[in-house]
């Protein structure tokens, strides 16, 4: 087993990888990294069998202790001659050894929706937790056949939006900048943590990184030249993802997304990509009007699921009873939020440190 912090080795170990997504390069954890993690990439090899997993090591503040936690996206482990049958008793004594040796109390990461084989590799391993689903476009399908999923509202929407908006790529820095306003203004109409709220320099690497293959379109109103909303998706080994998107207040009532969408689809369904995926809902939840927007368009549902794994056992309940001493209250033990023991007692959005992507 080796930690790997180098950009060239760990692009070259992912590389090898049969199925890995933006989410687990290099570049991607450098810019979403926060100021207290520090970035590694776990790469186990024996025989013919590679594995590598990417985290996010944190500090735990008041101690020695350390925790670790994947990037905002769908991450988890990645390998290469993992197959069903693969004894993982090997990879599990070396990763606990390793987490021990260096104090980590416990890990959580995303699980990749349309990655294989993840529970093979992490099972015995802590918990996968499902968090609900996410919506996937089949792009394998014909795009006549990819249409007749769609809801007859949908379509009319996107038949009135062809008329209003024209499709154009927005890496120019004007309509750069404005998505970049217009992303956040949603978030805080939203009320989202802060962790949703991203700096400038996040969306100019996220779209200059030559690993992680993002593209930011725009629906410009036609009748205007204004900048009405974008998004930006990711390409990568066969997957589509929607990532991040924002819409103008006043074009709320024809939301240009829908047309960004269709577009992307019929797009990427020539190009030869096999997966659309939209993300799920709000706080991992399906009945949410997130959700229901997304599953317009297919569905084709894949469960989204969470890796939790308390290393130290002892460790965490005497952070989790200390936690619980200086907010004065008992944590919910039921929450989905993982760690507990990072719960703030006034956090009434716990799932949202675990929720699907591709908000708007």
């Amino acid at each position: 087993m080796q930690v790997i912090q180098d950009r060239n080795a760990w692009g070259q170990v992912v590389d090898r990888c049969e199925q890995a997504d933006f989410y687990h390069t290099y570049d991607y954890h450098q810019i979403s990294k926060k100021t207290d993690e520090r970035p590694i990439l776990v790469k186990y090899e024996r025989g013919n069998s590679l594995i590598a997993l990417p985290l996010l090591i944190r500090d735990i503040e008041g101690t020695e202790l350390k925790d670790a936690t994947s990037v905002y996206g769908y991450v988890g482990p990645v390998g290469k001659n993992v197959d069903p049958s693969f004894n993982n008793e090997d990879f599990k004594k070396q990763l606990c050894d390793f987490l021990r040796d260096n104090q980590i109390v416990s890990v959580f990461s995303r699980l990749h929706p349309f990655i294989s084989k993840q529970d093979t590799i992490l099972k015995g391993i802590g918990n996968i937790v499902p968090h609900g689903n996410v919506v996937n476009i089949d792009l394998t399908l014909s795009l006549e056949q990819q249409k007749k999923q769609y809801g007859r509202r949908l379509k009319t929407y996107i038949n009135k939006e062809v008329k209003e908006y024209d499709i154009i790529d927005g890496i120019q820095e004007k309509c750069l900048d404005e998505f970049i306003a217009t992303y956040c203004d949603n978030m805080k109409r939203l009320h989202a943590k802060p962790s949703y709220f991203f700096g400038k320099k996040y969306f100019y690497k996220l779209l200059a990184s030559s690993q992680i293959h993002a593209e930011l379109l725009v629906a410009q109103h036609k009748e205007s030249g204004e900048f009405a909303g974008g998004a930006i998706f990711t390409k990568n080994n066969g997957t589509v993802q929607y990532h991040l998107s924002g819409v103008k207040s006043e074009y709320f009532h024809l939301n240009p997304i829908k047309l960004l969408i269709d577009h992307v689809r019929k797009t990427s369904t020539e190009e030869g990509y096999v997966n659309f995926n939209l993300g799920g809902g709000l706080n991992g939840k399906d009945e949410d009007s997130l959700f229901y927007f997304k599953s317009g368009f297919s569905k084709d549902y894949r469960k989204f699921s969470s890796w939790q794994y308390i290393v130290d056992e002892t460790q965490y309940k005497k952070l989790l009873k200390q936690r619980e001493a200086k907010n004065a209250s008992e944590i919910d033990k039921n929450s989905c939020f993982f760690p507990l023991y990072r719960l703030d007692s006034n956090n009434k959005k716990e799932i949202s440190e675990i929720n699907c992507l591709g908000d708007d």
